[in-house]
């Protein structure tokens, strides 16, 4: 067969790009992408997520709180890259087929329908049992200090309603490790003292971290030692449950392990003990209301915790010293020591406020019977931020009977509001009971 001039020119170009090694066939493929990422859900150490083209491991198991942006291109903490990939493409609907029309029957009567009863309404959570509705909360620490010695528990005066001891310590790996100082008496005293104070209604409630407390919670391993260990304390000695002090030396950051581990942790850890579990928090202001100015690092990463475990919390008392002032949902700049740092943060909480100035993730409030505020005893139990107790009554009367306020007034009177928390028991009664004393007596008065 005789080849014309253009076909010779096409089977010449063919051998010519054969023997220089081109290939004409199509590149190959990414491989497809896993289930997309996306917000509000929780993901298992180790599941498969894209995002903008690349599959993505998670490190270990979290919930990517919605607002929180903790995207895998973003938070290599808890993701990493695995490959590129390409999206499915999106298949071509078949066609619906018309149906046939169907003939209309003839009309049955209809019969007269039996009334559907009223649904019973859920409860609301009921607080935690033992506690008045306005508590005392206070700090007993397990060392001596300026306060002096420690103190025997016995020794507490009944004004306080719930009693942290102050404070457990990291094991290591995530264990929890309590050693009582000799000064406040021998083990089986210590036994005793709590379960006489129980006896009486009060809470007795193992503290961990402190300000140079330490914590680590990385991996799933590090969860179950720090559940075991803890719930072996609890049994131990009787303890109510735990009180949450994280501070700088626990590693509270936006975006790092601990705070999905936690919340597990604390969930894990109640399912151990029982719903009697008294669960409490004690952050600085930063790490709570500090997420109104900016959310990331310490900046409001206590509140996806809280969040998480709103459900299992029975209080939370920020400490609003030794921090300076902060910013007001607002925009108001408030005052340590003051009523209106007081009232404003603990509004905040009930209140609930979005994160960034007001354009980010919005935190939803607690119960009011979920709230009180963190105060020092006296002017040298802090290194600032002290209110006397003239001012700390009258925030509480601002917030329970919308009496006394200054210049942030609550909308509506919470008579539910909790109370307050000092530090601490043993500096009150070094300083003669004047916090304890007069804050008690504001307290039994409320509605």
């Amino acid at each position: 067969m005789t080849l014309s001039a253009p076909s010779l020119a096409r089977h010449a170009l063919g051998l010519a790009l054969l023997a220089a090694g081109i290939q004409l066939s199509s590149p190959a493929l990414a491989a497809p992408c896993s289930a997309a990422w996306a917000e509000g859900k929780t993901y298992t150490a180790n599941t498969l997520a894209s995002y903008q083209g690349k599959d993505y491991s998670a490190l270990v198991t979290h919930t990517a709180y919605v607002g929180a942006n903790w995207n895998p291109a973003s938070t290599p903490s808890l993701w990493r890259y695995v490959a590129d990939c390409t999206a499915s493409p999106t298949p071509t609907p078949t066609p619906t087929p018309t149906p046939t029309p169907t003939p209309t029957p003839t009309p049955t009567p209809t019969p007269t329908p039996t009334p559907t009863p009223t649904p019973t309404p859920t409860p609301t959570p009921t607080p935690s049992p033992g506690l008045p509705k306005h508590a005392l909360i206070g700090y007993w620490h397990n060392f001596a200090n300026g306060a002096g010695a420690p103190i025997r528990v016995k020794d507490v005066s009944d004004d306080w309603d719930v009693i942290m001891i102050s404070f457990a310590s990291d094991a290591g790996d995530g264990g929890v490790a309590f050693q009582l100082d000799p000064g406040a008496g021998s083990e089986a005293d210590f036994i005793a003292d709590i379960a006489a104070k129980r006896a009486k209604g009060k809470k007795v409630v193992l503290s961990l971290g402190g300000q140079e407390g330490r914590m680590t919670l990385n991996t799933s391993a590090q969860v179950t030692n720090f559940v075991n260990t803890l719930a072996a304390l609890i049994a131990r000695y009787g303890f109510d449950g735990i009180d949450l002090d994280l501070e700088s030396g626990a590693g509270v950051s936006l975006g790092s392990p601990i705070i999905n581990n936690l919340i597990t942790a604390v969930k894990q850890l109640k399912a151990k003990v029982g719903p009697g579990f008294y669960l409490s928090m004690a952050p600085e202001h930063p790490y709570v209301q500090g997420g109104y100015v900016a959310y990331g690092s310490i900046w409001g990463a206590y509140l996806p915790i809280i969040d998480g475990l709103r459900d299992e919390l029975t209080m939370i008392h920020v400490q609003y010293y030794n921090n300076g002032g902060f910013t007001y949902s607002d925009g108001r700049q408030l005052s340590e020591g003051t009523v209106d740092g007081l009232v404003g943060g603990s509004l905040m909480l009930i209140e609930g406020f979005k994160v960034s100035q007001g354009t980010g993730w919005e935190f939803k409030g607690l119960r009011p019977d979920q709230v009180a505020f963190g105060v020092p005893s006296g002017p040298r139990s802090a290194g600032r931020g002290y209110a006397p107790p003239s001012v700390i009554n009258q925030a509480l009367r601002c917030l329970t009977l919308l009496q006394g306020c200054g210049a942030v007034k609550p909308k509506v009177a919470y008579p539910g509001f909790r109370g307050a928390m000092t530090w601490s028991v043993n500096w009150d009664k070094a300083d003669g009971y004047s916090f304890s004393v007069p804050v008690k007596a504001q307290l039994k008065t409320l509605p």
